[in-house]
């Protein structure tokens, strides 16, 4: 076999072996619109990638929700900010670990992003109200492009009445 086949071969099979979000999941991602009715929080997820409840999540409303093999989980969470603390004081006080790569806060929300362990964490909070509606994603960081277009949408849904 020449070289080139062979690097084609080896690509493919690669791909082939490579674990992906999606790999469990149909063809076709089904999305559903979760709600948070206690506050009025809603936000897109994956429910074909996300197939597991994990619970509400602690000190908020929302839930918990993991992938079946337990190798990634996402939570909606709507806490409170009665004291009307801007998203730059809210993140501040919150104390985040050092070295975050991916950091953007404006007068309405925050993201922030890094990785620890070999995993991205990933976490979007809105201000709108009384509350801070959140979205926080834990995935393998050798699968970041593969979840690169389901946190995008999950991030960019997330809304509040």
């Amino acid at each position: 076999m020449d070289l080139r086949r062979h690097c084609i071969a080896l690509a493919i099979a690669s791909a082939l072996a490579a674990p992906t979000p999606l790999r469990a999941a149909p063809a076709t991602i089904d999305w559903v619109r979760y709600n948070v009715p206690e506050t009025g929080a809603a936000v897109d997820i994956p429910a074909s990638i996300f197939t597991e409840g994990a619970g509400s999540p602690e000190g908020g409303y929302g839930g918990r929700f993991l992938t079946p093999d337990r190798r990634a989980d996402l939570t909606v969470q709507s806490v409170a900010n009665d004291r009307g603390l801007s998203p730059a004081v809210f993140l501040a006080r919150k104390n985040p670990p050092p070295g975050i790569i991916y950091k953007r806060v404006t007068p309405r929300f925050f993201v922030v992003s890094s990785v620890r362990n070999g995993r991205i964490w990933y976490n979007r909070c809105n201000f709108a109200g009384r509350f801070a509606h959140c979205v926080l994603i834990n995935y393998p960081a050798a699968e970041k492009r593969q979840w690169d277009r389901v946190v995008t949408r999950i991030s960019n849904t997330l809304t509040s009445r």
